[in-house]
């Protein structure tokens, strides 16, 4: 039955890949038009739908630059409440910027955060804002090609990398494969901690980086937890019963580090982007409470939490107690340095002369 549904589905995929690649092919010619700016403008995106550990890249960047540079990152914001450009505030909500912005906005508070739809549009404004700014940071705009960024970075999901997908609806992919060669970099993200120099040179084979293009590997390394309201370091046994409750695109590589960890795991999943509800804090305190075992805790993630401090009073109500896991990427082989040094070595060719 699942082959034949798929088999429906191809037709489906082979045209709107055929859209997608009139659609690049016009910009590739100039027939559409895509904007340049006079500062280095970096994009982080992917060529599939969701769940390459974007985020958690684009903080890297946050972090290595921040100590040096004025910093803003840009966002379309999705599954806000808001519409148009937006700069963040100390009055923001995950409600009007987004979710992965208002994450940004609260861990980096020293950087600059907006969100618009129209990026072409919302870069005019921000610089109007703030006119200090000396690098832009594009969030998940691999496909938003009215700008054209001086550095394009592809993040590709190890356990689903764009050589072995396909265009939607039969796959997960955006665009056709050939998105690839816009890139400047390619980060196959999520891979095994201890992967092996054989196995890096065949996925450089399968993926066969052009000349320009250079190919890193990163792994997602799990932090200590906190308490999602006090923001205390939180501390239970192996012997804990836990119960993940999220809505990320992918839980499976926190789900397993969670069982590594931990004796009991058990997983409540919510869509990803979901905006909670308070019968859904009902339903995280029911699901705990049902659980086996005397020392139990709900985990979520950082992008979680931003949603569920919006229902701070329902969460105090049910006396519901939640902890949070942070995560960042770490790049295999020893080559963050190789890394930093190609990010840097890009911002300085592409930042303005002082006064300019």
């Amino acid at each position: 039955m699942l082959r034949y549904l798929n088999f429906l589905l191809y037709p489906f995929s082979l045209l709107y890949g055929l859209v997608m690649w009139i659609r690049n092919r016009l910009y590739d010619k100039g027939l559409l038009t895509a904007v340049e700016f006079d500062l280095p403008v970096i994009a982080a995106g992917n060529l599939s739908v969701g769940g390459t550990g974007k985020t958690p890249h684009v903080e890297y960047m946050i972090r290595l630059l921040k100590d040096h540079l004025n910093v803003a990152t840009l966002s379309r914001g999705y599954n806000r409440r808001t519409s148009g450009y937006l700069l963040a505030d100390e009055h923001s909500t995950a409600e009007d910027i987004g979710d992965e912005p208002m994450q940004f906005h609260d861990k980096f508070p020293d950087i600059k955060v907006c969100v618009g739809e129209e990026r072409m549009l919302a870069i005019p404004q921000l610089l109007g804002d703030e006119p200090n700014t000396q690098v832009i940071l594009l969030d998940d705009a691999f496909q938003h090609r009215s700008i054209k960024p001086g550095m394009n970075i592809m993040i590709t999901d190890y356990s689903r990398l764009f050589t072995r997908d396909h265009v939607v609806p039969f796959g997960r992919l955006r665009e056709g494969r050939a998105g690839y060669h816009r890139a400047n970099c390619i980060i196959v993200s999520k891979c095994p901690p201890d992967m092996s120099l054989a196995e890096k040179a065949a996925l450089e084979k399968e993926i066969n980086p052009l000349p320009h293009q250079r190919l890193f590997f990163t792994t997602l390394q799990y932090g200590a937890l906190s308490d999602m309201v006090t923001h205390q370091p939180v501390e239970i046994p192996p012997s804990a019963t836990v119960l993940l409750a999220c809505g990320i695109a992918r839980p499976e590589p926190l789900l397993n580090e969670l069982k590594r960890r931990y004796d009991q795991v058990y997983l409540l999943s919510f869509p990803d982007h979901y905006y909670y509800t308070e019968k859904d804090i009902a339903k995280i305190k029911k699901e705990c409470s049902d659980l086996p075992g005397t020392e139990k805790i709900v985990i979520t993630t950082e992008k979680d939490a931003v949603r569920l401090h919006l229902l701070k009073k329902e969460l105090a109500e049910q006396n519901l107690r939640m902890a949070v896991i942070p995560v960042e990427v770490s790049f295999l082989f020893g080559e963050a340095e190789l890394f930093n040094n190609f990010i840097f070595d890009y911002i300085s060719r592409h930042l303005p002369a002082p006064g300019q």
